[in-house]
């Protein structure tokens, strides 16, 4: 995975800057995120659910002028640590407050506000990859009250049960912030269910009772961070599939909202849809203001920006800006212009046709099971034989690339894959299957039943043939 020092030192720079302009009462410590979470990083059986619980309060500045965020709580407490420990942990916390309020405006009490989850990625120096879920809301009480983000690090990547922990948080907060702790505690002591298994939560509310709270994890693992529902609310099938060809290619892509939510599920919805290959490059699905300067990166990337901050991404050349936005004029603000016309017609008529059996109220599953193998296609359709092309070397396997690309069995995908042959996710996806002495995943699973079927076919024709 592509290291992001280079982005921590911009960061840190960043804010020591920031700090002595805005003369804060405090900063935190820590580091920026990168790369979204591969498939292997998506199972952490024997785990535990989270790291750390953090509250992010807006706290009035020194001079009384506005007010900044600031980690007011951590739980567990980082007392308990060794100095070392501690150091890790401050080195790794210090954009936490930036990602749970990356607007960069000057926050103000307010006396209504629609609670929103969205998440981000922590990326450290060594390439390990942590996940951040943030619930902002604002405390019941009269008149104006500033914000709150409860923010969860964990291990694992998923979306759909760290928004129903948040559903118990937020509940609870709403009572009373003291009755956070010991739902989390229980939390905390319960086992990691494994994909497609169920957890129980006990817990205890006044005036409510005893409350048992299932979770459940998705049974795809590599699916358990995605909810595509967003995606296609946001943009057409057809935009999609432009959206992917961009992102196959590696190219610089920028995704457009006001909200928060809307960037990090389209995000992690658009890095799911190139399963089994992974994204490699510069990922933050909510770009704080401080780092808005990564647009301006030659390498590629996926960012979600808020639209407010659209004027300060002054060099648009080569990138794809999506417009997120509902009643925007046109979706795709700059495009390269040669997205149309990369992926053969005929894959890109068998995907739309399988994206159109969808049902319009189908559940998050069921969405997730029809989009993902609808862009599975591609890779079967195109580079599905790669693993009929490996030479036996010593205890490993060699990838043969002139015999593979011989190999592509519609001349009309030739253009496509030496393409895609170029990328990075491709090149590391290949390094990984000649470290394989006898992979059986599911993308090879898939592929196999293709092949099967297309014998099956050919066989079949052949013999209406002789019989006629």
């Amino acid at each position: 995975m592509k290291k992001i020092s280079s982005m921590f030192s911009t960061l840190q720079e960043k804010l020591t800057r920031a700090k002595s302009l805005s003369d804060a009462s405090t900063q935190q410590t820590g580091q920026a995120s990168a790369a979204p979470p591969s498939a292997r990083d998506r199972t952490h059986r024997g785990q535990l659910f989270f790291e750390y619980l953090l509250v992010v309060s807006l706290k009035k500045r020194r001079d009384g002028d506005g007010y900044d965020p600031q980690i007011t709580y951590q739980f567990p407490k980082r007392e308990v640590m060794c100095r070392l420990q501690r150091e890790e942990e401050e080195r790794c916390m210090k954009a936490v407050h930036l990602f749970c309020f990356p607007e960069g405006i000057d926050w103000v009490p307010l006396t209504q506000y629609r609670s929103e989850t969205f998440s981000f990625v922590l990326t450290e120096v060594d390439g390990s990859r942590r996940n951040g879920y943030c619930r902002r809301l604002l405390p019941n009480g009269s008149g104006a009250r500033t914000l709150e983000a409860y923010c969860i690090i964990s291990r694992v990547a998923c979306f759909g049960l760290f928004s129903k922990i948040f559903d118990e948080v937020e509940k609870r907060r709403q009572k009373s912030k003291a009755m956070i702790y010991p739902f989390m505690q229980s939390l905390r002591e319960s086992p990691l269910p494994a994909p497609g298994n169920t957890v129980k939560i006990t817990s205890f509310i006044p005036e409510s009772g005893t409350e048992v709270i299932s979770l459940t994890r998705p049974a795809d693992s590599w699916l358990e961070h995605v909810d595509f529902h967003t995606l296609f609310r946001c943009l057409t099938d057809e935009e999609v599939l432009l959206v992917f060809t961009a992102v196959v290619m590696e190219r610089r892509i920028v995704f457009l909202s006001e909200e928060l939510s809307t960037l990090s599920q389209v995000l992690h919805a658009v890095a799911a849809l190139l399963y089994p290959f992974v994204w490699q490059h510069t990922f933050i699905s909510t770009v704080p203001k401080v780092l808005i300067d990564v647009c301006s990166a030659p390498t590629p990337y996926l960012l979600g920006v808020q639209k407010n901050m659209l004027e300060l991404i002054t060099d648009r050349s080569d990138m794809l800006i999506v417009d997120l936005s509902n009643g925007a004029k046109t979706k795709f603000i700059t495009k390269l212009g040669d997205e149309e016309s990369i992926l053969p017609v005929k894959l890109k008529e068998e995907v739309l046709l399988v994206l159109s059996a969808r049902k319009h109220n189908a559940c998050t599953d069921e969405l997730n099971k029809v989009v993902s193998e609808a862009f599975l296609l591609v890779f079967i359709r195109s580079v599905g034989h790669f693993s009929q092309h490996f030479k036996r070397c010593g205890s490993g396997r060699q990838f043969q690339k002139k015999s593979f690309l011989k190999g592509v069995e519609h001349k009309s995908h030739l253009n496509f894959v030496t393409q895609f042959m170029q990328t990075q996710m491709f090149d590391l996806f290949i390094q990984e299957e000649e470290t394989q002495t006898n992979p059986n995943g599911f993308f090879h699973r898939e592929v196999s039943e293709y092949h099967d079927r297309r014998k099956k076919e050919k066989t079949r024709t052949f013999v209406q043939g002789v019989v006629v």
